[in-house]
């Protein structure tokens, strides 16, 4: 059966409007870190690298051979952790420090990875190709909640996590937060924007 993320993986990825409470296991990823404005032409190099190593795997049993351990799914969704450059007081989005991300199935290896970069290696830059790694992240407990709009009202969103967090004893553990991508920004209107926020937190 296809593992399908939006229904094996609901309580990860996809949380209703309000502050819920999660334990998020170790999961691996490619990833990409950099740092720089979200908005600009770089920036969608590094989302296509990403996207180009992942649907390479996923599409090896039609090119090449599945490899060991492969199951059908579906490609998870772009992710990212956020912050500013240590002392920034004001949101520069040409100081934001980043790593994005793609979920990859347990049977990843870093073998995988090399075959992916190989076989990318006309599609994206070599400089991009080079960036590409893969991790194992752990995010243990965090608070999440559903934004809906542009992603320049979500401060209104965290600052609702952050009253949740005030009322139920609760602490923000730093500033740097995740985003996971829900809608595609090229077809779905920025107010109609689906994403899910999420910040590591301790009980007091």
């Amino acid at each position: 059966m296809k593992y399908e993320w939006r229904k094996q993986d609901k309580s990860i990825y996809l949380p209703k409007q309000k502050p819920e409470i999660i334990d998020i296991p170790a999961m691996k990823y490619f990833t990409i870190s950099g740092k720089g404005n979200p908005n600009s032409p770089a920036f969608s190099e590094l989302i296509k690298t990403l996207y180009a190593a992942s649907y390479t795997v996923k599409m090896m049993p039609k090119k090449v051979a599945a490899p060991e351990g492969y199951y059908d799914y579906t490609v998870f969704p772009l992710e990212g952790f956020w912050t500013l450059e240590p002392g920034s007081k004001t949101l520069d989005k040409d100081q934001l420090i980043f790593k994005i991300m793609i979920r990859q199935p347990d049977f990843i290896t870093p073998e995988l990875l090399d075959y992916a970069k190989e076989t990318i290696i006309k599609k994206v830059s070599p400089e991009n190709r080079e960036l590409l790694k893969l991790e194992e992240i752990t995010e243990g407990l965090n608070l999440q909640m559903l934004h809906i709009g542009s992603f320049d009202d979500e401060p209104a969103t965290f600052a609702q996590m952050e009253d949740f967090c005030e009322q139920n004893n609760i602490i923000r553990l730093r500033k740097s937060h995740k985003e996971i991508y829900l809608s595609d920004i090229n077809k779905v209107a920025p107010d109609k924007l689906k994403t899910t926020l999420r910040f590591e937190i301790k009980y007091k």
